[in-house]
């Protein structure tokens, strides 16, 4: 595995108990500081996907590799292994709430390095050093299942951040969030970016691709890749948004200028534009 490659899936599948497919076949590298957004339907496995890729689940069939290790149950059962890999990855779920679990925010965020060893003076230092980089100082004290969904995604990705992963991946990061907070996500998980993580991303939400990903990553409603591209070659393939049922019929996407800006209209409205 070369040394660039954080990700190496071949021919990845996994399969529910009740004999369901979550996805099928799955052929997929991720370079390291990249950012990869997987797009496609409600149901199509993004999320199966991203929690094989955090070590959550296991494939079915097929080999996942990760920093140059294969990731299997068995292998994340050694538990001097599994903490070196949570310390790589973190996983920002798409609802906070099920990741959120302490009494104050300030607890909530020295979890994980207390959890990993840290001192707890240290823990305490590098928490009050992500509250006050994510603006919730004022929120140290209280409890995160009180806070709107905006300062709970923030408190979320400040945990997360306090072990220092390589590799984040969020699930569905602006849903539910106001314009101000989708706003605020976008900014970060760039930032993120631009420090070094890597950035592992699912949406159905066509808007937000051209300012948060390198590729694009298309998931059928087969549960296969059916396409791996740039975002401008994606959002430009009506018959892979149609395909991935990313799109209406009876919708015409555009992008907008220099900076890839999404609009979606009616065809209608297109044609009388």
């Amino acid at each position: 595995m070369s040394e660039s490659l954080i990700y190496a899936l071949e021919h990845v599948t996994y399969q529910y108990k009740d004999g369901k497919i979550a996805l099928e076949d799955i052929n997929l590298q991720v370079a390291a500081q990249e950012r990869v957004m997987l797009l496609g339907p409600n149901g199509c496995g993004k999320s199966t996907l991203q929690k094989i890729l955090a070590g959550l689940i296991f494939a079915t069939s097929g080999i996942v590799t990760a920093f140059g290790e294969k990731i299997q149950f068995q292998l994340m059962k050694d538990r001097q292994f599994s903490t070196a890999f949570r310390r790589k990855v973190g996983f920002v779920f798409q609802n906070s709430d099920v990741q959120i679990f302490c009494t104050s925010v300030l607890d909530e965020i020295m979890f994980g390095p207390l959890a990993m060893g840290m001192n707890f003076s240290d823990a305490k230092q590098r928490a009050e050093e992500l509250i006050s980089y994510t603006g919730i100082s004022s929120l140290s004290h209280c409890s995160p299942h009180h806070l709107s969904g905006g300062e709970k995604k923030k408190v979320a990705i400040a945990a997360i951040l306090a072990v220092n992963p390589e590799v984040l991946i969020f699930d569905e990061p602006t849903n539910g969030l106001d314009p101000k907070s989708q706003r605020w996500i976008i900014d970060t998980i760039n930032q993120l970016n631009q420090a070094g993580k890597t950035i592992i991303l699912a949406t159905h939400c066509l808007e937000s691709v051209p300012e948060l990903a390198d590729r694009v990553v298309v998931l059928g409603e087969n549960h296969r890749i059916i396409a791996s591209d740039t975002p401008k070659a994606i959002l430009t393939n009506r018959e892979i948004l149609l395909a991935a049922n990313l799109i209406d019929p009876r919708y015409h996407l555009h992008l907008h200028g220099t900076d890839g800006h999404v609009h979606i209209h009616k065809r209608d409205e297109v044609l009388n534009s």
